[in-house]
């Protein structure tokens, strides 16, 4: 039986590269949302505030350790990462690990879309993932 449960372990991790990691816990009932902008909005000039909102759970700086807490992070131009690996920290993924609610960005003129995940202490994205809708602002 010990042979089996460890072949078991064996094939699963070979088929997917590895240990699949989970995110931190999330009540089912937690939402993340942008308080500003929204979507359709046109921003003149290309520096402009993001203020994120979070129901049903708490934001903390990234590596606290408490129960349904979590910190933003911003997918700008891009497509969510996988969900069994930390959030990216590139141009395209902004981190807000001291815990921000809002922050002063840049892009450039044209088209642009936004999406918030939230992710765990180290950067994962929660079980079940807390994600807004993605949207498409304007910067003139």
């Amino acid at each position: 039986m010990r042979l089996h449960l460890l072949f078991s372990v064996l094939l699963a991790t070979s088929l997917h590269g590895g240990p699949v990691a989970a995110g931190t816990p999330a009540p089912e009932n937690a939402q993340v949302y942008f308080i500003w902008p929204h979507d359709g909005t046109v921003v003149n000039g290309g520096k402009f505030w993001v203020r994120m909102g979070l129901r049903n759970m708490g934001v903390a700086p990234k590596g606290t350790d408490v129960p349904h807490t979590g910190h933003h992070h911003l997918l700008i131009d891009t497509d969510l990462p996988p969900m069994t690996e930390p959030i990216p920290n590139d141009r395209n993924h902004l981190h807000f690990g001291a815990g921000e609610t809002e922050a002063r960005i840049e892009l450039p003129p044209g088209k642009h879309t936004l999406q918030l995940l939230l992710g765990d202490k180290d950067h994962m994205p929660n079980e079940p993932p807390v994600m807004s809708k993605k949207i498409t602002i304007t910067v003139k």
